[in-house]
């Protein structure tokens, strides 16, 4: 079984051109740097993480997972919305100490809230401040040694305005098709994707539990070290063309066609905390499945949330009406993940 990338393309901001520059050095030059003695690194423990301004623009002519057959998806591409450049993003990187409160989620917003730029009579605002109000700062608390990496905006405009929080990182995300290539020929399963919208903050926590373990509700062993990841997001505009493909436990929607497609959490009973966005979450470890005994990587306590608006469903070309879902919820879902 392969994975393989073909014709990779893609520019980056000048942060990331440092990089580049230090593996270009010749070896004289990288024989200057030398390991750092314990006085040193006493000097550097108990600072304030590392602050990194992102700008990219990716694409990717083919993307293959190659077994007995192969999976592509061709034609990938990441950008800012209208294919400009994905932008005004700003990465925050911290280890924690222990009971350190880092920024996660919306605490930004209960920064704001406390300080009186926002007003806490919107259900939501109210929220986050209850949530992400811990001893005197805004975040949220971590154990000693876990690696706490959050992504939010360089500029969020406004301080006093939501719009301007919620739609400052905007994104496009387009793939021409994704196809199954066998024996029998190829076979066009997606085409013409394109989803453009905002990225709401953004969080990936590896969590140091050492060597400890804890079992799921399903009986799985999992390692107490994993990685969490919690996210927020906006589709406001997206289309596909749905040509011959299952999506595991739901259904089949061969022949469809979608446009206006809007994904994201303003409606229904589920909306609290949100602030319009929809929602998805989970943690992925080392794990031992109770069933088979096999081990492998567990992806479980998966949680996705949002409301779906399809206005235009199309089968077999002709538009039947329009789509929606409200409370579309993912709940106590779990995965072992192991090679046959």
């Amino acid at each position: 079984m392969t994975l393989s990338l073909a014709c990779c393309r893609s520019t980056t901001s000048s942060t990331l051109s440092l990089w580049v520059l230090a593996l270009a050095l010749p070896l004289p030059a990288l024989a200057e740097f030398r390991p750092m003695g314990d006085g040193a690194l006493s000097g550097v423990t108990g600072q304030a993480g590392v602050t990194i301004e992102l700008e990219t623009k990716l694409s990717i002519d083919r993307f293959s997972w190659i077994d007995e057959g192969s999976l592509n998806v061709n034609g990938l591409r990441l950008s800012g919305q209208n294919d400009t450049v994905l932008d005004n993003m700003k990465l925050t990187i911290d280890i924690a100490g222990d009971g350190e409160v880092l920024e996660h989620g919306f605490s930004e917003i209960a920064r704001r809230a406390n300080a009186g730029l926002l007003a806490p009579g919107n259900p939501d605002v109210a929220d986050a401040l209850a949530k992400y109000s811990v001893a005197g700062s805004f975040g949220k608390q971590f154990n000693s040694g876990d690696l706490v990496m959050h992504l939010g905006a360089t500029d969020y405009g406004d301080p006093s305005s939501l719009d301007d929080y919620l739609r400052a990182v905007d994104f496009e995300l387009a793939a021409d098709s994704v196809t199954s290539t066998g024996t029998g020929g190829t076979a066009t399963l997606f085409s013409n994707i394109l989803l453009q919208g905002y990225i709401g903050p953004t969080d990936l926590v590896i969590r140091n539990g050492g060597s400890s373990t804890r079992t799921l509700a399903n009986g799985n062993e999992v390692s107490g070290s994993e990685l969490q990841l919690d996210t927020h997001f906006e589709i406001t505009n997206g289309s596909l063309n749905w040509d011959a493909a299952d999506v595991i436990l739901l259904f089949n929607f061969a022949a469809v066609g979608i446009e206006g497609l809007q994904i994201h959490n303003r409606r229904g009973d589920d909306t609290l905390g949100h602030f319009g966005m929809a929602s998805a979450t989970a943690k992925l470890s080392r794990g031992t499945s109770a069933a088979s005994g096999k081990e492998g990587l567990s992806i479980h306590e998966v949680e996705f949330r949002a409301d779906i608006d399809m206005p235009v469903f199309k089968v077999g070309g002709t538009s039947i009406g329009s789509v929606q879902f409200t409370d579309f919820a993912i709940t106590n879902s779990t995965m072992m993940v192991y090679g046959r």
